[in-house]
């Protein structure tokens, strides 16, 4: 793969630190969330720093390679927009899931609004692989698929991690966006070999590598890129660098940004991890790697792994999002943990779309809002569910305080007011009542 782009080392554009990013030094090309990004109205920052030669690459997180549908032609012709805006070389995605249910399970689709592992079978290798390849001929420019973080294991897995990622890079040609950080947190809640992994992928593959914070509670890695990079992460930056010179390196961080010096030291730190590990590195065996045709000895039909593949993907996030039984094969604890992280990153979400609801609502948001959580599932993106959110509470008579009621009442109606409700009668009837403050 020697048309690669050299990148550099770079790291994740967000608006909250747009001016910090702009000002530092030694920053080569940048990352942005693809679905933050509107082509016809581009960031007067990212202009910027396009206009100085920085690179932009998009980051997508909500095609849903891993699902067992495939991708959806809108989401694609998005990302190719969003390529094609900003004079990318490359795309990025996910190996995730990040929906379930619809036709193949003739079940109402959930979403997680979070990136879910897919289980390391056959099965789930010839869906992504055929995913993949859809979403190749999609986009104006090569794409780059990153392994994830999870907390949770599947049963009855197939492959390890390495060989799964060799697998998919020998039958579509994909490049790969590794995270050290994802392989330390799978060190750690998977008891997973980040050496071993490394040793089995196809490190000529790799398009660029992702670094970035986490913290551990109760024994689970949290990958949560609000924490500085800690020395395992960089540790495992260093393993990499010692089989390849990754053609580009970057910085995550998506909350509770710190001061632009302490970001700076960050990039520094990474620099020199690559450096020194440079001087050291010599050449490894390698200990395995897919080829292309791989598929064609397997029995079976892609559109069977399909429906295997939606029924177990629906099962399991129907556990976590709406309180069904714990699939068989699964560590209930696990997927408690699991379960109470897909909550807290909606309530959080929820919160930064929609910043009226926890003023209005105070300190009573969060729990509120978990508690819906619990039994309700997001049904289409976080400000359906802000607005989902709101209009249980309104039914509900909530909250208790009637000017708080009010001020609810009329945020939901200026934004609920093009369509009708579900409960349409009833939240009327309360909306009334609260506007008139009884």
């Amino acid at each position: 793969m020697n048309d690669t782009p050299q990148l550099g080392i770079g790291i994740g554009w967000r608006p909250e630190i747009a001016d910090t990013v702009e000002a530092l030094s030694g920053v080569d090309w940048v990352e942005a969330v693809a679905e933050n990004l509107c082509p016809g109205h581009l960031p007067d920052s990212l202009v910027r720093l396009r206009e100085r030669g920085v690179t932009v690459v998009p980051h997508g997180v909500s095609l849903g390679l891993g699902g067992a549908d495939r991708p959806d032609a809108q989401r694609l012709a998005d990302l190719a927009e969003r390529a094609e805006a900003l004079g990318s070389p490359l795309v990025t995605e996910h190996i995730a899931f990040v929906r379930a249910g619809g036709a193949l399970t003739a079940s109402p689709v959930l979403e997680a609004g979070h990136l879910l592992p897919v289980p390391r079978t056959r099965d789930a290798l010839r869906v992504l692989c055929e995913n993949i390849r859809i979403a190749q001929d999609s986009l104006p420019v090569p794409l780059a698929v990153e392994n994830i973080a999870a907390l949770i294991r599947w049963p009855d897995e197939e492959m390890s991690e390495g060989q799964f990622l060799a697998e998919l890079v020998g039958r579509t040609g994909v490049r790969l966006l590794i995270d050290v950080a994802n392989l330390h947190t799978n060190q750690v809640n998977r008891g997973e070999d980040p050496a071993k992994a490394l040793d089995e992928l196809p490190v000529e593959a790799i398009a660029y590598v992702h670094v970035a914070g986490g913290t551990e509670r109760d024994g689970v890695w949290h990958d949560t890129h609000a924490h500085p990079v800690t020395a395992p992460v960089l540790d495992i930056l260093a393993e990499l660098r010692a089989r390849v010179a990754p053609p580009g390196v970057l910085l995550e961080r998506d909350d509770d940004f710190p001061p632009a010096a302490e970001l700076a030291g960050e990039l520094t730190t990474i620099r020199e991890t690559i450096t020194a590990a440079a001087a050291v590195a010599s050449p490894r065996p390698r200990k395995g790697a897919g080829a292309r045709g791989t598929e064609e000895r397997e029995a079976g039909d892609t559109d069977a792994a399909r429906g295997r593949l939606a029924l177990s993907e629906a099962a399991l996030l129907s556990s976590l999002v709406a309180g069904t039984p714990v699939p068989e094969g699964f560590d209930p604890r696990r997927l408690r943990v699991q379960s109470r992280a897909l909550a807290a990153k909606r309530a959080g979400v929820v919160a930064k779309v929609a910043p009226e609801l926890p003023e209005i609502l105070g300190e009573s948001f969060r729990p509120a809002f978990l508690a819906y959580a619990a039994h309700t599932p997001m049904r289409a993106g976080y400000r359906r569910d802000a607005l989902d959110f709101a209009e249980s509470l309104l039914i509900e008579g909530r909250p208790e305080d009637s000017a708080a009621r009010r001020r609810l009442t009329l945020w939901w109606r200026e934004r609920a007011s093009s369509r009708p409700p579900r409960r349409a009668t009833r939240l009327i009837r309360v909306a009334r009542a609260a506007l008139v403050g009884r």
